[in-house]
């Protein structure tokens, strides 16, 4: 599974979220591929073990945790058990999220504004919290945080979405900030448009959003394993001089 090249995360471990399908399935491949061992955390339990026997199957190390991260209860919790098993957790990836179907303000109504918040934002913030002291007992450690374009522009989402991801940029940079010199870095990636299943949802029934994606400078869709490839630099030594960065990877959407 491994080849012969130098693994950049050999002796890590690190727990993903989201990991039963999309960006978060190729993170959790990618970083297992890099020699880490990886928790596959994900709402959906049978997901999550799938991507854990994926791993296993190609000789790497994982392990699964089925979570609800909109569940507050359960983030301590989750993290007490990885903590238990492999007693570090070096790497953390918050993966999962929702989208908003582009809803503006006037048509946000609390339940989709809740949930939204909920997942993409809280949940983030509460898992970093619970990992932060174990990473500051142990040396270190690294949080990849997936926000979006939508974290920097408007109209790349709707006003739930690009709240929340525009928080997940701020929640990056602030704990850069606050545990940058006590070995905790924390940077955050802004994907575009990528080839999901989410993804694909949503554009059969989002004409004027499809024609953006393909009036992009790259012309395409990005692959969920440029976005593992981004992830896994992010949570590897090679990228120790980044602290608190926004890095945008959506074939030129933001520069149109």
């Amino acid at each position: 599974m491994h080849g012969s090249g130098a693994m950049r995360l050999k002796y890590k471990v690190a727990l993903v979220t989201g990991a039963g399908r999309g960006l978060g399935h190729a993170i959790a491949g990618q970083f297992a591929r890099e020699g880490a061992h990886v928790f596959c955390c994900d709402v959906d339990e049978s997901a999550a073990w799938a991507c854990a026997e994926q791993i296993l199957a190609e000789g790497g190390s994982a392990a699964a945790i089925a979570i609800d991260v909109a569940d507050r209860a359960a983030i301590p919790a989750m993290a007490a058990q990885a903590l238990a098993e492999q007693g570090q957790v070096d790497i953390v990836c918050n993966n999962a999220g929702v989208l908003d179907d582009f809803r503006p303000a006037a048509d946000t109504d609390d339940a989709l504004w809740d949930r939204v918040l909920a997942i993409n934002l809280t949940a983030p913030f509460l898992i970093s919290r619970a990992f932060i002291p174990s990473m500051l007992e142990n040396g270190g450690g690294t949080f990849v945080n997936l926000a979006s374009m939508a974290g920097l522009i408007a109209q790349a989402g709707g006003t739930a979405y690009t709240v929340s991801k525009h928080g997940v940029i701020g929640l990056t940079r602030q704990i850069s900030a606050d545990y940058g010199q006590r070995g905790i870095r924390a940077n955050a990636i802004c994907p575009g448009s990528i080839d999901t299943a989410m993804s694909r949802d949503f554009l059969k029934d989002a004409p004027e959003v499809q024609a953006i994606v393909d009036s992009v400078p790259a012309g395409r869709m990005g692959r969920p394993e440029e976005i593992a490839e981004l992830a896994t630099y992010l949570a590897s030594d090679s990228s120790g001089f980044i602290h608190g960065a926004a890095m945008v990877i959506d074939g030129g959407w933001t520069i149109r």
